[in-house]
């Protein structure tokens, strides 16, 4: 066994510099190393196998993701999802159809990291259709520049990739939008973000009305609540709860009156039940 493919799997996080460079370094397999370690995995299930297949292709998902950098996602990020992708090809990988791994690979690794920059990727709300999803992936190279596409362009692109020239013009929209933040950052030129200009339910007249309206009966029903009962229960339920920073404990307001502290609790709990009776039609 090659001494450099028994090192750890490096882990695509931390230093992206260093783990590309950590890769790199590892040997490639000959075309007879590879078919003995596939032989090995599917025949006897060996996992050292596996993981020797692995590690010398992980240079081949450092190039691949390479290519996707353009669609804002972390190039860790991609790095990890193509290793997914690996894994699975070596787990499918069959030595006896006579083609080499990295050409069986190349087709998993990139559909991990087509998978993982749809469900991802947050300018794009992609459509879940075959050709939708091929416009999304091929148009940026398929454009000459940078220039919005004109109607013949956008009818040539939609031809080709079997999809309607409104659904080409939808797509190259979203991807040369820009994302805005929906609440101001710190820099000066962000402060005048979109939340600023959403409606404010609560600033709508009727509903400013209603809800002081609202408060107004709920005070005048907890005064009239109040008022109905007895003087020792009144005032049992003002110092429990009605009074801010200076609250009565259970104990304190039982030696006042000179009972226990659960026959306190009892009569708290007589008064609430009282009280919630009576308001409660106002909060219907």
């Amino acid at each position: 066994m090659n001494p450099a493919l028994s090192l750890p799997i490096p882990c695509a996080t931390g230093s992206i510099d260093q783990y590309i460079g950590s890769v790199s370094r590892l040997p490639m397999l000959t075309e007879q190393e590879e078919m003995a370690l596939a032989t090995r995995l599917k025949e006897h299930g060996d996992l050292d196998a596996a993981r020797q297949l692995i590690m010398s292709h992980l240079r081949l998902v450092v190039s691949i993701a390479r290519g996707y950098l353009g669609y804002g996602l972390p190039h860790a990020d991609l790095i990890q999802e193509g290793n997914i992708g690996l894994m699975k090809a070596v787990k499918r990988f069959d030595p006896a159809r006579g083609v080499r791994l990295v050409s069986f690979a190349m087709h998993w690794i990139k559909a991990e990291i087509h998978e993982f920059i749809v469900r991802n990727w947050r300018l794009v709300k992609i459509a879940t259709t075959k050709a939708q999803r091929k416009l999304f992936f091929n148009l940026r190279s398929m454009k000459q520049d940078y220039a919005t596409l004109n109607r013949e362009e956008v009818h040539v692109i939609a031809v080709r990739l079997g999809v309607k020239p409104e659904e080409v013009v939808e797509m190259e929209t979203r991807l040369c939008g820009r994302e805005v933040p929906l609440e101001a950052g710190s820099d000066e030129d962000e402060r005048f973000s979109p939340i600023a200009y959403l409606p404010d339910p609560h600033a709508e007249p009727s509903a400013a009305i209603e809800e002081a309206q609202y408060a107004r009966l709920q005070d005048e029903g907890l005064r009239q609540a109040l008022g109905n009962l007895d003087p020792r229960s009144r005032d049992i339920v003002e110092r429990r709860w009605l009074r801010e920073g200076d609250t009565a404990t259970l104990h304190e307001l039982a030696a006042e009156y000179g009972v226990s502290a659960e026959r306190i609790r009892q009569i708290e709990a007589r008064a609430m039940q009282k009280m919630r009776a009576q308001l409660a039609p106002a909060a219907a």
